[in-house]
């Protein structure tokens, strides 16, 4: 910004002449006198300072005849009082900014003070600093760090937790859930499976390895198949169809007897087919009759 420098208003000094020539407030007599003119009126030095000089919008002292002024935008100052309301510096021909309390800022003090401040150290993150970021929040680079172990996370990864941020060591620790199978700690996905948590790639079918994640699969004894791997390598054989019993759709009811199974719609007489499940059978050479049917053997 450019401000208006003068060396105040206009003083004369009258020599001795006949006719009067006073002051404009106080009317003494001006001859041989120091006076000012102002607005086309004549006045002494001492009521210049009192009824007609400006007021320093620093000290707030008027700004006498002899005083050097410096104004902006309606505003006036004592030539040492153009300074820098935060660093005291003179601004006399030196670029400055008129901020909103009304004082002059030099350039310097004024990037500082509108520069966002880092949460870590408080101090202004100025042009050239590295910095990090998070949520309209921000810190220097090198005081971004763990609220665990101290350590300067950087750009590196973190993990936030409500007001605080952790490292990926430290979140592990203190938060991440372990994997049932490997014992590794999670830290991002997983898959749970009765209130037990497992690494997506850890929740796989037993047999080929298939990630069940999301896929229908059967549980034996904490071991995990696939459906395909459970009807050919797990699931029990029906002893009337030979198809494997796998619990799914039609098949969900199985009638077992002396160590065989049978689905339930399989469970029928081998004679005249009726269905026996929840009925009296005859159990004859591995093979299954109703009773009237059983008689006739």
């Amino acid at each position: 910004m450019a401000y208006h420098r003068h060396s105040g208003p206009s003083s004369y000094t009258v020599g001795t002449m006949s006719e009067r020539f006073d002051c404009h407030y106080c009317r003494e007599n001006l001859h041989g006198k120091k006076y000012v003119q102002k607005e086309g009126r004549h006045c002494c030095v001492k009521c210049f300072e009192k009824f007609c000089a400006n007021t320093c919008a620093e000290c707030r002292k008027p700004i006498g005849a002899d005083t050097k002024e410096l104004h902006f935008k309606n505003r006036y100052w004592h030539e040492n009082c153009f300074r820098c309301f935060k660093c005291y510096t003179s601004l006399v021909n030196e670029p400055f900014m008129l901020k909103e309390n009304n004082k002059v800022w030099c350039n310097k003090c004024t990037t500082t003070e509108d520069a966002p401040r880092c949460k870590g150290c408080l101090k202004p993150i100025v042009a050239g600093d590295q910095n990090v970021e998070y949520k309209k929040t921000v810190w220097h680079k090198d005081c971004f760090t763990c609220d665990q172990c101290k350590k300067v996370i950087g750009t590196a990864s973190f993990f936030p937790k409500g007001d605080e941020i952790y490292c990926v060591t430290c979140h592990e620790h203190k938060f991440a859930k372990t994997c049932v199978k490997c014992k590794n700690a999670i830290t991002s996905g997983g898959v749970a499976y009765q209130d037990r948590p497992y690494h997506a790639e850890c929740f796989v079918c037993a047999t080929c390895s298939k990630k069940l994640g999301g896929q229908r699969f059967t549980a034996v004894e904490d071991q995990f198949y696939c459906v395909d791997c459970y009807k050919s390598f797990v699931a029990k054989k029906c002893s009337g169809c030979k198809n494997p019993i796998t619990g799914f759709g039609k098949g969900t009811n199985v009638v077992s007897h002396e160590g065989q199974s049978w689905h339930e719609y399989c469970f029928n007489c081998k004679k005249c087919s009726i269905p026996l499940a929840n009925k009296p059978f005859v159990f004859h050479a591995e093979q299954i009759y109703c009773p009237p049917c059983a008689k006739k053997l």
